[in-house]
């Protein structure tokens, strides 16, 4: 077994108990050379953020499964992947709640400027009340407008219609059954959620039909003044275009947990830029739930060797 990022000891443990196991993260400079001299015995593979493409799947003969701790699998070569009979697993369900958790606190941050007002204080500025100059705007009541309505689309969901009183609007592909939901959250058009939303929330998978979504056009269709939050994939938002519109102040602000590339760069706009509010790809990123993406990116690893079924296998 290749072991591409590291995982928990309690982890790695399992999977030592029955296969050979090697440790070599690739994007690290002394472990790189390792990670390739070991593909040609590869039998599996566990890791993420790493791209699993047909250069390294032609290094990998012997590879009969890839298990992602990840639920993006916009990393892997699917169609490589199917074409050798390679199973490919990720960790659905057990980073939703999770995720949501960031998303709303992006929501929460981006309208009520906290990042901005923390450091405020912190550098000594609050000498006196704060005026309107540095008001921030009302969360609660305020309609919230969902793009892509899966796991985490309908968690962010109920956090703002049961927690805060807010209508929700969200476009899918097709109209989702929550009962929790119901006559909460309304199904509609992409024109109608965007001109409609005062906060538009972004979950959608990356996709050849969802890379670049949000250009120039869909920023201009949203309502004058509305924020903008992204926690899905950072390919998904034509960067520019989300520059352009929070400069013009057409939008009020952004919350951004992801990129086009990853780490930001320096000299990205969107580092420095004051109606931003932007995370390092920290949306699943608390101790409980990276152990627990890594535990079932384990089990699913072993059930995929020893022959049995996953319920995580995407191919």
């Amino acid at each position: 077994m290749l072991v591409f990022r590291e995982l928990p000891e309690d982890q790695l443990a399992r999977l030592q108990d029955r296969h050979e196991v090697l440790v070599a993260n690739p994007r690290v400079a002394s472990q790189h050379d390792a990670f390739w001299a070991a593909l040609p015995a590869a039998q599996g593979l566990i890791g993420s953020s790493y791209p699993i493409d047909q250069a390294v799947l032609a290094q990998a003969p012997r590879l009969e499964a890839v298990s992602s701790v990840s639920v993006g699998i916009d990393n892997y070569d699917l169609k490589a992947l199917r074409q050798r009979g390679i199973v490919l697993t990720h960790t659905p369900g057990v980073l939703t709640e999770t995720t949501a958790d960031t998303l709303f606190a992006l929501v929460m941050a981006s309208s009520r400027r906290l990042v901005e007002l923390a450091t405020y204080v912190r550098e000594g500025h609050w000498t006196r009340n704060i005026d309107q100059a540095l008001f921030g705007w009302d969360v609660h009541g305020k309609t919230l407008g969902i793009l892509g309505f899966g796991r985490i689309g309908q968690a962010v969901a109920r956090r703002a219609a049961l927690g805060f009183g807010m209508p929700v609007l969200y476009h899918s592909r097709r109209a989702a059954a929550v009962p929790e939901l119901a006559g909460r959250a309304r199904h509609v058009a992409l024109h109608s959620l965007l001109a409609e939303s005062d906060i538009v929330v972004c979950t959608l998978p990356l996709s050849d039909e969802t890379r670049g979504l949000m250009d120039a056009r869909h920023f201009a269709a949203m309502k004058p003044g509305a924020v903008f939050v992204n926690g899905s994939r950072g390919a998904v938002v034509q960067e520019p275009a989300l520059l352009a519109a929070l400069d013009s102040g057409h939008l009020r602000a952004a919350g951004l947990d992801v990129f086009a590339t990853e780490p930001l760069p320096l000299d990205s706009p969107l580092r420095g830029h004051p109606r931003v509010t932007a995370l390092p790809h920290a949306g699943s990123a608390t101790h409980e739930t990276r152990h627990a993406m890594a535990t079932l990116a384990t089990s699913n690893l072993l059930q995929v060797l020893a022959g049995e079924r996953c319920a995580c296998a995407v191919s």
